[in-house]
């Protein structure tokens, strides 16, 4: 009952997404052009695969919490042959980068801050 109640949430965001973008290239027809071109030569098969660069954008997708981008590029994983293995190692990939991003800006960043602005130094 829950994987077909997610699956038609799943399938109801990519709808109102294709609506939302249909709208969007409506007014805006000219840069919609463009930069449909533009990602559709960024997703070309090349030094990197079709493939390995969709694993690569659903591992931004999750850092930006950008949900129609995370489903849309689960399904570029999926139509490019990714397991599900390979799509979950990308995603702990991205985990330890947000990880070490928090880490590294704490470590240095909030200390300095901290320092800067008054704080006691221990």
């Amino acid at each position: 009952m829950e994987k077909q109640r997610n699956q038609t949430s799943i399938e109801e965001n990519m709808h109102i997404f294709k609506e939302g973008v249909g709208a969007f290239e409506e007014k805006l027809p000219v840069f919609a052009e463009k930069y449909n071109d533009f990602t559709e030569q960024c997703f070309q098969e090349g030094a990197i695969s079709k493939k390995h660069k969709h694993l690569i954008a659903l591992g931004i997708s999750v850092q930006a919490q950008d949900e129609y981008c995370i489903i849309y590029h689960t399904k570029g994983c999926m139509d490019n042959g990714c397991s599900e293995e390979e799509v979950l190692e990308a995603i702990s990939v991205t985990t330890a980068v947000g990880a070490g991003a928090a880490l590294s800006q704490g470590a240095t960043l909030v200390q300095e801050a901290f320092r800067e602005m008054g704080g006691p130094v221990q």
